[in-house]
């Protein structure tokens, strides 16, 4: 009964989303326990906002760690969910283009999740810009959701669904995904 719940949910959510949710099925046909994490506990972490006034900056830093995980699917997904929520759209083209410096706190977001993963020497400058303009929950938010983003992508790698990012759909255009910013 349970595993029939989850595929339901996990049905709506890929019609929702227009998403290919085979990994999750496949999750949770191999074992239910798994499966229930997969679609109540992770989302816990995975989905922290953190301030409303952040919210760009929480988006970016997903997008820019879920192109880092290189998964097409996961990276259409999360642009779709970041205009749901009122990120706009030409903020997130211009990450996908590789112009986040551009992309205003939607590159904010992106600029500090790809630090983050690199730990590169701006992540200091970032996670304080961040701080400075929005405060520390939106510091934790941002790195949430740096970390989070790649969960998806290297879980789907390691049961063998991922795929390759090389283009995204922002509203209806098209646009070639430059991994690097």
């Amino acid at each position: 009964m349970i595993k029939f719940l989850l595929n339901l949910a996990i049905q709506s959510f890929a019609t929702r989303y227009s998403y290919d949710a085979a990994y999750m099925q496949h999750v949770t046909k191999t074992s239910a326990s798994a499966g229930l994490r997969l679609a109540i506990a992770l989302p816990l972490f995975t989905q922290y906002n953190g301030p409303k006034a952040a919210l760009e900056v929480r988006w970016g830093a997903q997008l820019g760690s879920t192109l880092d995980g290189d998964c097409g699917p996961c990276a259409q997904l999360v642009t779709n969910m970041a205009l749901e929520a009122g990120v706009p759209a030409d903020m997130l083209t211009l990450c996908l283009q590789g112009q986040a410096a551009s992309a205003g706190n939607v590159g904010l977001g992106f600029r500090f999740a790809q630090a983050a993963i690199a730990d590169a020497a701006d992540l200091d400058d970032l996670r304080q810009e961040i701080a400075l303009r929005f405060g520390e929950v939106a510091v934790t938010a941002a790195a949430c959701a740096a970390s989070s983003g790649r969960i998806y992508p290297v879980l789907k790698r390691g049961l063998g669904f991922a795929k390759t990012c090389s283009q995204v759909n922002v509203g209806h255009d098209t646009i070639k995904v430059q991994l690097r910013t």
